[in-house]
């Protein structure tokens, strides 16, 4: 310690949300550079090189072999795929002194795909899977919660590579068996969903979700049939029309003054004072159709307006709608939107606006997009598109119809499964692994084929499977601490044995100085504290801050011929003799 690249802080970084993003500034593992930019410092190293190391172990066991690509890559391959425009501003370009455009590599499906294409042209060279981990470049819009949202990112990536589909669906189980095993190592609570692909492509998806009210990502489970998903997932069935002769009972549509009723709860209370009900029942939120205004920002930098209706009882979620309008992204509507829009009245926006009443007339331009629960025959009260003025009983098929359904509406606590076998319930977690089927997008983009048993040229296809290094370290420090410091795993910590001398007597540094090098020769890890005009309080602050399984205390105690052994996960602590404590060390490290 007395050598050792760390400074420890007691107060709390002022740009730190999260308990575990704060403590690994304080304790010294990581400085901030930039927002979304960290240094490693030398704890925080080890702790990297380590998750580094399982996960290296895991995919070789599957007989994945690493390799390693550049971070600085040409603009061509990834025009090939369409992805230098479909990243959109979350690429970093750049051009170099010949004016060429390149990038910061945010992942490497293309250069994967091309190197395979390079070497190898036979079936009998695949199948196929190799990896990397390396540094991934992203201009994120909003960095937040240090390592977990970061512009610079340290990721695992693999590629498989097969002749046919069945040896795609065999590598995307190897692969799904390594990462349990990983993240089994790796001591998360973590849950497998089901997830989107993205702007990756692809079919089958899976996402690796380290379980964490801290997380920013949703996701829902059944506990009847353990169906499990990430909400962009989440597939709400289509509702059954209603029956022909409920609707042709249906009263014609009718507009109806609705003063002073911009929101859903003042136009529900209106409804109910002034257009009672003909079954009775009093309204609410759920038989009101909202229509909510989003702006679409296409990776080309055009913009266009979409609008979402759905029952007026629900919200839309952002991160559900951006996953189904990729690679667009969602953008708040502005006055010059509705500028160039005036058949918008906000608070009062209904289908009528949007040249929906039939087929045949002319539309406006703006896309209207239904909730799949917004049932074909179904009567709502909605907009009229004139200020303080609604319509009631309008009919989906009869007096308006859409341009589609989309998945974008909350899912909420007790909505029924999509497997029918129960309910949901929603949970927070940090996404830490994705596997997904790519298929033969990328290989098709970059021409990469084999020759198959019958000399004919095929396809190859192509599964994607990563892993967020560098956030695994984030997600462990916030799940392993408490209120002094981080708690590490002991197959993660930066040492095995946090050593600390305590007192001004030379016999006790002697003392200590000699336990560490036993224990050194026995092969344990020892972060040793040998600062010798350090007070005991500060030395034990910074123990339990730095969070090392094992501290080891040679003080007071000394002169009894014993040591403190403090167990940092349970707070315990007990007094071993003098003459038996590497054997007690050792023995606590190698049985963990």
């Amino acid at each position: 310690m007395s050598s050792l690249f760390c400074r420890t802080l007691r107060e709390d970084p002022a740009d730190a949300e999260l308990p575990g993003h704060k403590l690994l500034v304080r304790a010294g593992y990581i400085r901030r550079a930039a927002p979304g930019v960290y240094s490693w410092l030398p704890l925080g190293l080890r702790v990297l090189r380590k998750v580094e190391t399982i996960v290296r172990e895991e995919m070789d066991a599957i007989g994945a072999q690493e390799l390693s690509f550049p971070a600085l890559l040409p603009r061509e391959p990834y025009e090939a795929t369409g992805r230098w425009t479909d990243y959109g501003d979350n690429l970093f370009r750049l051009v170099d002194r010949k004016g060429a455009d390149m990038l910061l590599g945010p992942t490497h499906e293309e250069m994967f795909t091309l190197a395979v294409k390079d070497l190898y042209s036979s079936y009998k060279d695949l199948p196929l899977s190799l990896y990397q981990i390396q540094t991934k470049y992203r201009d994120e819009a909003r960095p937040r919660a240090g390592l977990l949202r970061g512009r610079e990112f340290v990721m695992k990536d693999s590629y498989s590579f097969d002749v046919d589909d069945a040896g795609l669906e065999a590598a995307y189980q190897r692969h799904r068996e390594a990462y349990i095993r990983v993240f089994d190592r790796l001591g998360f609570d973590y849950v497998i969903v089901k997830a989107t692909s993205g702007a990756m492509g692809g079919s089958a998806s899976e996402e690796f979700l380290a379980v964490s009210d801290d997380g920013e990502d949703t996701f829902v489970r059944c506990e009847e049939s353990g169906y499990a998903a990430n909400v962009e997932a989440v597939v709400t069935p289509t509702a059954e029309p209603v029956p022909a002769d409920v609707v042709a009972a249906t009263p014609p549509a009718r507009e109806i003054d609705t003063p002073d009723t911009p929101t859903i709860e003042t136009l529900v209370a209106v409804l109910e004072e002034t257009c009672p009900r003909e079954d009775g029942r009093p309204w609410e939120a759920g038989d009101t159709l909202k229509n909510v205004v989003v702006a679409l920002v296409n990776p080309d930098g055009t913009r266009e307006l979409l609008v979402v209706g759905l029952p007026g009882d629900r919200q839309v979620d952002l991160k559900r709608l951006e996953a189904q309008v990729a690679p667009a992204e969602i953008d708040e509507t502005t006055e010059a939107d509705f500028a160039a829009h005036p058949e918008l009245v906000r608070g009062y926006i209904g289908p009528a606006a949007l040249g929906l009443r039939g087929e045949g007339e002319e539309r406006t331009g703006v896309r209207y997009l239904l909730d799949p629960s917004v049932a074909e025959g179904s009567a709502w009260a909605t907009g009229a598109n004139r200020p303080g003025v609604h319509v009631v009983d309008l009919v989906l098929g009869r007096d308006f119809t859409a341009d589609g359904t989309v998945q974008a509406a909350e899912v909420r606590d007790g909505d029924p499964s999509p497997d029918g076998a129960g309910v949901l319930r929603t949970h927070r977690g940090i996404e830490m692994g994705h596997i997904f089927q790519l298929g033969r997008k990328y290989a098709e983009a970059l021409g990469l084929k084999v020759l198959d048993e019958s000399g004919k040229l095929v396809t190859v296809t192509m599964g994607s499977y990563g892993i967020g290094v560098s956030r695994a370290v984030a997600a462990i420090a916030e799940a392993n601490h408490d209120d002094a410091g981080l708690v590490w795993p002991r197959n993660v910590s930066p040492a095995d044995v946090h050593l600390v001398a305590t007192g001004k007597d030379s016999a006790i540094f002697d003392a200590a100085a000699g336990i560490a090098a036993s224990l050194s020769e026995q092969g344990i890890e020892v972060l040793y504290d040998d600062r010798p005009k350090v007070s005991p309080g500060v030395k034990f602050k910074d123990a339990e801050i730095i969070g090392v399984p094992t501290i080891v205390v040679v003080g007071r105690g000394l002169g009894d011929g014993v040591v403190e052994i403090k167990d940092r996960r349970s707070d315990t602590r007990r007094e071993v003799a003098l003459d038996a404590v590497i054997e007690e060390i050792v023995r606590e490290v190698r049985s963990a």
